[in-house]
């Protein structure tokens, strides 16, 4: 395979990922737009699905989760292309089944246990999980995340299709305690709904997400594409980014987290701006943020003019912390 054949490949691989997720997002809306009136949320339901999507996405850079790329290419590669594919679908299938499953729960224990009034307290170990996690991300703090050592009898005595798909339901499990904001900030949402439908709708929309960058490597490789490479040669560039994006999400959550922190947030140009960034781009009325009652389960309200402090200091002790550090290694 020459070099432009590998990369004309890559492109119409991009593309097609493109292209399913458009039809696979606008497919979902279409089946469940008349899930918009049950959300009962800040933002609507259709602005869930983009972010459950996202969320999903977002998962392959982390390092719990990045590892499921080097599990799912072996399963598949060697195969042929049908078999292969096949195999990595299967895989895919049992990863989508698992985050599936844990919406519906979630979303059960919130009908019946009226989380909604806890969402803010949520928000808030959200929000300090994501930025520890970025910390440890740039180097900055060490944490030890949980991994999985080898694979139940049970599964390596099934068929290779069996085993794919029951590899990707107990890998589907890798990326439930890896501390991503937008995954809790997902699970928060559904928890407060208390929908079935909103929750395991939403759970199969964020199991594809994550599902999709999977295949879409070992689809790659299964053409002879060492799509892997970039990310091992490129592996301390992608967790600097991961890490400062997760610093950026933490501490948003953490300041909805707070006492008046989520009324200062909706004063700002941020969140009139999406409303008007909806409005002139013409995009429906459900993409709007709406009013909402805030929660509030402390017994005082924070002084709005401290909230934006607290924020700020947040985003730039990290920064000096990480050029602090980094001088400090350059001297020794």
């Amino acid at each position: 395979m020459t070099s432009s054949q590998t990369v004309v490949k890559k492109y119409l691989i991009i593309i097609l990922f493109l292209l399913f997720s458009f039809i696979f997002l606008g497919i979902i809306f279409s089946l469940t737009s008349d899930l918009t009136v049950k959300s009962g949320s800040e933002f609507s339901y259709s602005s869930w699905l983009i972010i459950a999507y996202v969320a999903g996405l977002s998962m392959i850079i982390l390092p719990c989760t990045l590892p499921l790329v080097f599990i799912i290419i072996p399963l598949s590669m060697g195969k042929g292309y049908k078999k292969g594919l096949s195999m990595a679908l299967l895989f895919g299938a049992g990863l989508v089944t698992t985050i599936t499953l844990y919406g519906l729960g979630v979303a059960a224990i919130g009908k019946t246990a009226s989380l909604d009034q806890f969402s803010t307290i949520m928000f808030l170990i959200a929000g300090i999980a994501g930025f520890v996690f970025g910390l440890s991300q740039l180097k900055l703090i060490t944490i030890k995340m949980p991994t999985y050592s080898r694979t139940p009898k049970f599964i390596q005595n099934r068929g290779e299709y069996v085993k794919s798909y029951l590899m990707g339901i107990l890998l589907g499990n890798a990326g439930v305690g890896c501390p991503n904001p937008m995954f809790y900030w997902l699970l928060i949402y559904i928890a407060g709904t208390g929908s079935l439908e909103i929750g395991s709708s939403l759970g199969l929309v964020h199991g594809v997400g994550r599902a999709i960058p999977l295949i879409l490597f070992s689809l790659l490789a299964v053409l002879g594409i060492n799509a892997t490479r970039g990310l091992t040669t490129n592996r301390i560039k992608v967790e600097k980014i991961t890490g400062w994006m997760l610093v950026m999400i933490g501490a948003f959550l953490i300041i909805n987290g707070l006492p008046g922190g989520h009324a200062w947030y909706e004063s700002t140009i941020v969140h009139i701006g999406w409303n008007n960034l909806v409005s002139m781009a013409g995009l429906p009325v459900e993409f709007h943020i709406g009013q909402h009652i805030h929660q509030n389960p402390y017994n005082f309200i924070m002084p709005h003019d401290l909230v934006p402090i607290i924020f700020s200091i947040l985003i730039i002790f990290p920064i000096m912390w990480y050029f602090i550090n980094r001088k400090k290694k350059m001297i020794l």
